[in-house]
């Protein structure tokens, strides 16, 4: 039993306590990280039963990839004791963690995406023929599909990575691990990118891993993974191990309230609203890639004031291109795009946020901030000069300062330091500056894509609310996220996307989960459906794509 806040829970237990070693494939003891300034894990503990599935919960900031990293060899423990298969170890690098069988998968994939699959696994370790004069491929292709063999992986070893999808990947990133002799692999948010077919099939590699004797850690700040894949689920909160708990002996209320340390709502309540005029419209969009294939194809689309809609979708269905069309990113082939009744086609990004667009950019490294800046620098990009923040051509940083400060209390950044650079940040941490210092421009239209894409559940639930805030406040929102239970409980009208295109668009309430997850996947309704994501079919036209657009400021 072990104290939870005030509270005392007979669920959780404390982890590392276990008698002997001969069950666990992996026992950290008193693990402490310390940072300047910063306790990234204050005497944790972990004990692993070999060829389980353990996960670690937590919020953003929660310790948990420190953890796992001080495991990984990436850091060295100020304090505690790495166990091993029974033996304390000391690694000074990843590579002595591979080679005492532990490999992780990271958040973000390492490979080289022009590279083969077989090339990418291989690297670094490819085997020799001709007195090591040449590599011996056709070796590392039995090796891969012998090991596709034995855990059910249909990966083909001369596919190029970049041709695969993000599942597909993922499992080239295991069969890297697996092709270095891992028994335990390190999953560090292993379903952030994967649509919910294939979070599936990741839940069966893990069963068909674990049943051949290996071990799972995954990192998660997702309950319902955690409850539905892990044999056990260790929590930490603010670095610190709040305990494990047995998923079939509690509910996910329990785990949030652990990992939080408050209850917290699990259902967003919607409240139906009237909305307002058109305040943003489309009108025969289309768009073209870099090859000068249309991934956007003659989208019509409103979203008028205090409405928030929807668009589902899985990644790489053209939602990337037509958001960047929308906020400025990029000038559609044909078409027009309409903002508070002005063809702002041309406008440039600047334009646009100057005339009250905000934009939650789906990744947070290219496009929401500048890694090597502080935070107090990456809350005034794209204000850096109007006012408040710039008078005369000249920043003003004390106001700036202020600024970035209020966002990092308010969205409960960690670390709560406005000098720390972006770069030092988890990607939870990351994201939810992003989410404040946009939802503070006190827009007329948000545009968020994938607002909670690697936050917590206490703040995936404050970003939702805010959300609802704004649109009882009257601001138009366009989300677009491929997690459906967030677009189905917050979207007033959804709009789901296949190869550039809306197959359908509904009330929520109509359309069930796994339907959803059919139109993702291009499985077409029966009866022909309206495709124009149009609120009203009768109101004026809010653009015409034949005018010049009027005056606003600088243009691209």
């Amino acid at each position: 039993m072990t104290e939870t806040g005030t509270e005392t829970t007979d669920d959780l237990t404390e982890n590392g306590t276990a008698e002997g070693e001969s069950g666990l494939a992996v026992h950290l003891q008193g693990i402490t990280k310390r940072f300047p300034g910063v306790v990234a894990n204050d005497e944790v503990d972990l004990a692993v039963e070999r060829g389980t599935v353990h996960a670690l919960l937590g919020e953003n900031g929660a310790g948990k990839t420190t953890l796992m990293n001080v495991l990984y060899g990436l850091y060295e423990p100020t304090e505690g004791r790495v166990v091993v298969d029974g033996s304390e170890r000391s690694f000074d690098s990843p590579r002595d963690a591979i080679d005492a069988g532990i490999g992780m998968i990271h958040q973000h994939f390492m490979l080289v995406e022009p590279m083969t699959v077989a090339e990418n696994i291989a690297l670094g370790n490819e085997p020799r023929k001709w007195f090591g004069l040449a590599v011996d491929r056709d070796r590392i292709d039995r090796r891969i599909n012998d090991l596709c063999d034995r855990y059910g992986f249909d990966v083909d070893p001369a596919a190029t990575v970049s041709d695969l999808s993000v599942g597909a990947q993922q499992r080239v990133e295991i069969l890297k691990a697996l092709y270095r002799g891992a028994d335990v692999l390190i999953l560090d948010e292993p379903t952030a990118v994967l649509t919910p077919q294939e979070v599936e099939g990741l839940y069966g590699v893990l069963e068909e891993l674990t049943a051949q004797g290996k071990t799972i850690i995954f990192i998660t700040h997702k309950l319902g993974e955690a409850t539905h894949a892990a044999d056990e689920i260790t929590v930490l909160r603010d670095g610190e191990g709040v305990g494990t708990v047995d998923p079939g002996k509690t509910t996910r209320e329990e785990l949030a309230e652990y990992m939080v340390g408050r209850e917290v709502l699990m259902e967003t309540d919607v409240e139906p609203r009237e909305s307002g005029d058109v305040v943003l419209s489309t009108s025969d969009l289309v768009v073209e890639d870099e090859r000068d294939v249309e991934v956007v194809s003659a989208v019509d689309l409103e979203v008028r004031a205090g409405e928030i809609l929807g668009i589902a979708g899985v990644d790489g269905n053209g939602q990337a291109e037509l958001v960047e069309a929308i906020t400025g990113l990029r000038r559609p082939d044909r078409g027009a795009v309409s903002f508070d009744r002005e063809d702002v086609t041309a406008w440039s990004r600047r334009d646009r946020i100057d005339a009250g667009m905000a934009y939650i950019p789906e990744d947070r490294h290219a496009r929401g901030l500048v890694m090597p800046f502080d935070m107090v620098e990456n809350g005034v990009l794209g204000s850096q000069r109007s006012e408040p923040f710039a008078r005369s051509g000249r920043i003003d940083w004390d106001r700036v300062r202020g600024h970035s400060e209020e966002i990092i209390e308010t969205y409960d950044v960690r670390p709560p330091n406005a000098d720390a650079d972006a770069v030092s940040l988890s990607g939870g941490n990351q994201q939810k500056f992003i989410v404040g210092r946009e939802f503070e421009r006190d827009p007329d239209l948000v545009v968020a894509t994938h607002p909670t894409r690697g936050v917590d559940v206490g703040s995936t639930e404050f970003i939702h609310d805010r959300l609802l805030e704004l649109r009882r406040e009257g601001v138009a929102i366009l989300l677009v996220s491929s997690k459906l239970e967030e677009v189905r409980s917050l979207s007033d009208r959804l709009a789901v996307i296949y190869e550039g295109e809306f197959v359908d668009v509904t009330d929520p309430d109509d359309v069930t989960e796994e339907e959803l997850g059919l139109l993702m996947a291009g499985e077409r309704p029966s009866e022909d459906v309206d495709r124009t994501a149009s609120s009203d079919e009768s109101d004026p036209p809010t653009s015409n794509p034949g005018t010049e657009p009027s005056d606003g400021g600088d243009r691209t």
